[in-house]
């Protein structure tokens, strides 16, 4: 359940695939999206010009991915003030993602059992720093001393999932310390707190730990005490009257996941909810009422190898239980993303900006998760300084741009709806040839939809079948956006 699948980590496997019936109708080349949703509060449409940029985007998203559906919440300074909802929570009864639609969480999930483990330290019942066989006498091995701190930062050594572990959604685990039996006599790859190395496997042995300090089930000491009243579950493998079906996408037509029982890892990967769950959890966390503030932000504070170094992998560090980094703009995040069949997951968190956006889907998918959410809570977050003012560029009809060592050109179009710029670039070119990884792209076209809504496009979301990018205009009448922290696009209208 690693939550690495983005479109630099996936393999050779993820193939751009042939239209199918998922794709998004184009009417003289320009955007008309027809998917099935309901509007910016899952409702009806909105009159907050910010509710209506977050829907349009989420509806192109839907349409450009292949996702068959998706929800998204924006939490900021102690309310909701967004519930997007897109396509099928359910093909074949063809019921539609709603606000109380159920998506599974997979490794977000982690920032849950982190949580719980922070809250008994906070009550003085847990040490983060003591060995785990402190509180677990039963785990007989010979492996070093590893602590809570060092499972949650993935630099305990342990192993992430192993060929061997093919079988283990077929079986049903009573409790975090049935589910640990199934690697507690492995070997460890590293001596513990020497190197990262991610592993779901540390975070089931969190949930033993939880289990032992609280004399609680661990779903029962989340829903008690680190989620109550929340949509916020353990996973039902699609079952549910709320909850989504589970998808594959790529080879035609969607197509339901094979049954997993998520009990060996619900700690890690193994929890379920609603986006306005997931995002209201992370307001909670911010405003100090699951654990203190000064808890929360000690949780925050990076994770140290046995040699000083600060944890890193990527362009994060890591805390526990979640990631830290800053965004395009400097301000400082928080997160964590998921992915496992049926779903790809992810919840940020801006501290200093009282802000948190959650993003959930129904299928597994090559995706920028973290860039997406950034984007779709990009209309209710202050506005950058240094936008440059820019018209919606309607009589062009052509670009040309780099991305990389790539070259390109194309045709677009675009046009003003409700006050907004909306276009569509062309991708039969090498700029489309980046996307040959995506798990799905119906209609072989990238949109653009502009944030501004005075009709001028300063700012806008790129939609790729990889998610949502933040294109900028620059001062020489061009647009860049950053794929990743070392490859950037440029367009020349």
């Amino acid at each position: 359940m690693t939550s690495n699948l983005s479109p630099d980590a996936i393999g050779s496997r993820h193939k751009a695939k042939p239209r199918h019936f998922w794709s998004a109708v184009v009417l003289g080349g320009l955007l008309s999206l027809q998917v099935a949703h309901a509007s910016d509060t899952c409702d009806g449409a909105s009159a907050d010009p910010a509710a209506t940029a977050s829907q349009l985007m989420l509806d192109a998203l839907v349409a450009t991915n292949g996702v068959p559906g998706m929800g998204a919440a924006v939490w900021r300074d102690g309310e909701l003030v967004w519930t997007g909802c897109s396509g099928w929570a359910d093909i074949t009864a063809k019921a539609p993602v709603q606000r109380d639609t159920v998506f599974r969480f997979a490794s977000v999930s982690k920032i849950m059992a982190a949580t719980a483990a922070a809250k008994l330290y906070e009550e003085g019942r847990l040490d983060l720093d003591a060995p785990v066989t402190s509180v677990l006498p039963w785990l007989n091995n010979h492996w070093a001393p590893i602590s809570v701190r060092q499972l949650a930062a993935h630099i305990s050594g342990l192993p992430h999932y192993q060929a061997v572990d093919a079988s283990v959604g077929r079986v049903h685990y009573a409790t975090a310390r049935d589910a640990a039996g199934i690697f507690s006599g492995r070997k460890l790859l590293t001596p513990p707190g020497t190197a990262y190395s991610y592993s779901s496997w540390g975070y089931t042995l969190i949930g033993a730990v939880i289990e032992a300090q609280s004399g609680q089930h661990f779903l029962d000491y989340v829903s008690g005490h680190i989620a109550p009243g929340l949509s916020i579950q353990a996973d039902t493998d699609g079952h549910g009257a709320r909850t989504s079906r589970l998808y594959e996408i790529g080879e035609g037509a969607p197509r339901p996941t094979a049954p997993r029982d998520f009990s060996y890892t619900w700690p890690g990967g193994g929890l379920a909810g609603t986006a306005e769950s997931l995002a209201r959890f992370g307001g909670r966390l911010l405003r100090g009422k699951i654990v203190s503030s000064r808890t929360f932000a000690a949780m925050l504070k990076p994770a140290s190898l046995v040699d000083g170094e600060p944890v890193r992998e990527r362009d994060y560090v890591l805390g526990l239980g979640l990631r830290t980094s800053t965004d395009a703009d400097g301000a400082p995040i928080a997160h964590h993303a998921g992915v496992t069949d049926g779903a790809r997951s992810a919840l940020m968190l801006w501290p200093q900006q009282a802000t948190a956006a959650s993003v959930l889907s129904n299928a597994l998918w090559v995706s920028s998760i973290e860039q997406t959410a950034v984007m779709l809570a990009a209309p209710f977050r202050p506005r950058p300084p240094g936008l440059r003012g820019v018209r919606c560029p309607t009589p062009i009809t052509r670009y040309r741009g780099t991305l990389g060592e790539r070259h390109f050109e194309g045709t677009l179009a675009f046009r003003l709806e409700g006050g907004r710029c909306i276009g569509e670039l062309s991708a039969m070119n090498s700029l489309g040839e980046y996307f040959a990884k995506a798990s799905a792209w119906p209609d072989r076209t990238l949109k653009v939809i502009g944030l501004d809504a005075d009709g001028g496009l300063s700012r806008a979301a790129l939609v790729t079948p990889f998610g949502l990018y933040d294109l900028r205009a620059r001062g020489d009448g061009g647009f860049s956006a950053m794929f990743n922290s070392s490859l950037k696009l440029d367009l020349t209208l």
